[in-house]
């Protein structure tokens, strides 16, 4: 249980037998306790009273560029709801929901090459996404969370993906793109880096992905009721965050055949197909969120933005 005291120096502490180990689990500092103390606690007890208030499930969005730090937050703030506040709370993540290899490739040979990688709205399984929230808003029964392996770029056996039962009291949804909306056909014309400029000259791929977000995402965003968005300093950042990912995942995969981890080369070919809508969410998304926490290169927090609550 997370206990908050002031100390005779006028330092807040954090007691807790649960943070020890995540800051373990994570690979955290600990000054990470710092930024929990005063972003992520605030958060959470944000995300409480609303949940209170509609009386049903509370639905999150949380947006953020790759290697933003994310997931530790969704993580540090379900562990905290349920530990400390005794609430249920499922967390999902937009890359869990991607297709596999083989329906990826489907679309690459049908629609566009560069649907062969996954990433952008378009390689996702939106009819598992809808499914899974609908099931979640349910008043009782169990729900099957979709996990999916990037090490061998698929869909992990179902037999593999955690059950919560419901009723869930808050559903937390994180992704990269989780929340972008579509761009004006006007902003579409002109490539945004090498790689459109290479392989999709005719725009093709960036005009199908647009298209996916008004037909399938939208809708799919509509169902949140509170945003959160960790906000990069630009997205010449993301690279090296993302290096940073597959550093660690091959640090977990050392020994593994066919592990697919990316080497740096290929990461910088990667995140290129993240770059339009990762420049979009900067610009778009801040506006729309309720609470927005500005980053700086290391990852720490250096300002909040919340939105006047309507509750």
């Amino acid at each position: 249980m997370l206990r908050v005291e002031s100390s005779c120096l006028g330092v807040t502490a954090i007691n807790s037998s649960f943070l020890p180990d995540f800051l373990h689990r994570h690979q955290l500092p600990a000054s990470y306790i710092e930024t929990v103390q005063r972003w992520f606690i605030p958060l959470t007890e944000e995300l409480r009273l609303k949940q209170k208030v509609l009386n049903r499930t509370l639905m999150v969005g949380v947006n953020g560029c790759q290697g933003s730090g994310k997931s530790t937050l969704v993580d540090f703030v379900a562990e905290y709801l349920s530990r400390q506040e005794g609430l249920s709370v499922a967390v999902l993540s937009l890359d869990d929901f991607y297709y596999s290899t083989e329906k990826r490739n489907q679309l690459a040979e049908s629609i566009h090459p560069l649907l062969r990688t996954r990433g952008v709205p378009g390689t996702h399984d939106v009819n598992l996404i809808e499914l899974v929230l609908s099931q979640l808003s349910k008043a009782s029964g169990e729900v099957k969370l979709p996990r999916f392996n990037k090490a061998i770029d698929n869909p992990a056996p179902e037999s593999k993906w955690p059950v919560v039962n419901t009723p869930v009291d808050i559903v937390l949804f994180e992704g990269w793109s989780w929340g972008v909306n579509a761009q004006d056909d006007s902003e579409l014309s002109e490539p945004q880096n090498g790689l459109e400029r290479e392989q999709d000259q005719k725009g093709c791929w960036r005009r199908y992905v647009n298209e996916q977000i008004v037909r399938y995402y939208e809708p799919l965003y509509a169902q949140m009721d509170h945003w959160v968005m960790l906000k990069a300093p630009s997205f010449d950042q993301v690279f090296q965050w993302r290096l940073e990912q597959e550093q660690k995942l091959a640090r977990k995969s050392s020994g593994r055949a066919n592990s697919g981890v990316m080497d740096e080369a290929q990461v910088a070919n990667f995140v290129q197909f993240f770059e339009r809508l990762t420049q979009h969410a900067l610009r778009d998304l801040p506006a729309r969120c309720d609470q927005v926490f500005s980053l700086d290169e290391t990852r720490t927090i250096v300002s909040g933005k919340s939105l006047p609550s309507e509750n």
